[in-house]
C-alpha cells in the first residue's frame, strides 16, 4: 500500500470512528428507541398552583412529585415548571408544575393510583395546589 493510500484509509477509518463514538454517545431521546415504545403508558399530570407567586410552594410540590419515583411501577419520571418559551396561542403556560410518568402496562399505572406512596403524597401535598388535569395516554 502507498503512502497516499495508507494516509486515506487512516483518515476514513477515523472518520467512521469518531462518526461511531458521536452516535452511541447521543441522548436517547434522539435515538430511535424512546421513551414511549419503551414503556407505553404515559401519566401527565399539571399542578396549579394555590399561590402561583409562591416559590417556596412550588419547590415544596416539586420535591413532592419527585418523590413518587420510589413508586415500582414508575419506570420514568420527569418533573417540571414552566418553561420561558415563545409565548403563543396554542401554549398554556398557566399551571405551576407538570410531571410525567412512564408505565409498562396498565396494570402498573393502577398500582401507582393506590400506592401508599401516592396516597401520602396527595395527603402531604394537595393544600398545595388548587386544580390537577391528568392526561393518560397509551402509545397508538
Amino acid at each position: 500500500m502507498n503512502t497516499t493510500n495508507r494516509r486515506k484509509f487512516i483518515a476514513t477509518a477515523a472518520t467512521v470512528a469518531a462518526g461511531t463514538l458521536v452516535a452511541s454517545a447521543m441522548p436517547d431521546i434522539i435515538k430511535p428507541t424512546t421513551m414511549i415504545n419503551k414503556y407505553p403508558i404515559v401519566h401527565h399530570a399539571l399542578f396549579w398552583l394555590k399561590n402561583p407567586s409562591s416559590k417556596e410552594d412550588r419547590d415544596k410540590l416539586v420535591a413532592g412529585v419527585k418523590s413518587l419515583g420510589k413508586i415500582e411501577s414508575i419506570k420514568e419520571l420527569h418533573v417540571g415548571v414552566v418553561a420561558s418559551t415563545e409565548k403563543r396561542d396554542v401554549v398554556d403556560n398557566s399551571w405551576g408544575v407538570s410531571e410525567v410518568m412512564f408505565f409498562a402496562d396498565l396494570a402498573g399505572q393502577a398500582a401507582y393510583q393506590t400506592h401508599p406512596i401516592h396516597q401520602q403524597f396527595i395527603k402531604d401535598h394537595s393544600h398545595l395546589w388548587e386544580k390537577v388535569v391528568v392526561y393518560d395516554a397509551v402509545d397508538a
